[in-house]
């Protein structure tokens, strides 16, 4: 494993760190393409992943230091130590304002970054794998057990790589994702995401290390748990709504500069 990629004048270059920006890029480029094909604007989306990037960073961050609380130390609050559902909830909140602002449709929105979601978090965490950060699994002799001798948190005995399990899963899941938006309303693609991510999360943790909290369930498994009841009953109700799938229309010519800068 790589935790650090190379060295620029001193400067170390992480791959946890590197991932996370190449998941923003790529979801950038995708939610813009799908905001072309909705009629909505480049710079909407843009300015969503910008601002859902940025506080979903502030909110995984507090989350650690809220769960750890009890046993903080001074590198917790680097550059390592970030809670997924925290940055969930950050990006939520962000991208809620974003909407808000820029007069759009909560529910084509949503629809619309069912698959940049997906996607950029299998690259996030591939980031993880690569850095050893301790989220990998238990102990395990199958042949596909990996080590982390050099990993953040390192272990030389060989474990579920729960990472890589992860990034597959988020190809399969956005396949699926893709193919739902042909045939459902984007409302329902969200909530389907939300089905099949939770249950990708709640699978995988039985495999990890985290410690149950309740009924035997780990706390991911709580907040997937949650997703996947949100989610069912969103599917639910948009599919009796009847309402149709998201219908092309001719994408706006707008410059990228403009539209990235306009976004900041």
């Amino acid at each position: 494993m790589r935790p650090v990629l190379f060295s620029i004048l001193g400067f170390d270059v992480q791959s946890y760190g590197v991932s996370k920006a190449l998941a923003a890029v790529v979801a950038g480029f995708l939610l813009a393409r799908a905001f072309d094909r909705r009629g909505l604007t480049r710079d909407s989306a843009y300015s969503l992943v910008i601002w859902a990037t940025i506080w979903g960073f502030v909110g995984a961050k507090i989350y650690f230091l809220l769960e750890h609380s009890s046993s903080l130390m001074a590198h917790d609050f680097g550059g390592s130590g970030f809670t997924w559902y925290g940055g969930f909830i950050g990006g939520v909140v962000a991208a809620l304002v974003v909407v808000r602002r820029h007069h759009l449709s909560l529910g084509e929105v949503a629809g619309a970054t069912a698959v940049p979601l997906t996607l950029a978090y299998g690259i996030g965490r591939l980031g993880c794998l690569l850095a050893g950060d301790g989220t990998y699994g238990r102990p395990t002799s199958l042949p596909w057990g990996m080590t982390f001798p050099n990993g953040v948190v390192a272990t030389a005995v060989p474990v579920h790589p729960t990472p890589l399990y992860e990034a597959l899963a988020a190809l399969v899941i956005a396949a699926i994702l893709w193919a739902l938006g042909n045939r459902w309303n984007a409302p329902a693609v969200f909530g389907a995401y939300l089905v099949l991510s939770g249950t990708s999360r709640l699978l995988v943790e039985f495999l990890r290390i985290n410690q149950p909290v309740l009924l035997g369930l780990t706390q991911p498994q709580l907040w997937a748990l949650a997703g996947m009841i949100a989610g069912l009953f969103v599917v639910f109700r948009s599919r009796r709504s009847g309402s149709r799938p998201p219908q092309s229309h001719p994408a706006p010519v707008i410059d990228n500069a403009a539209a990235v800068s306009s976004a900041l």
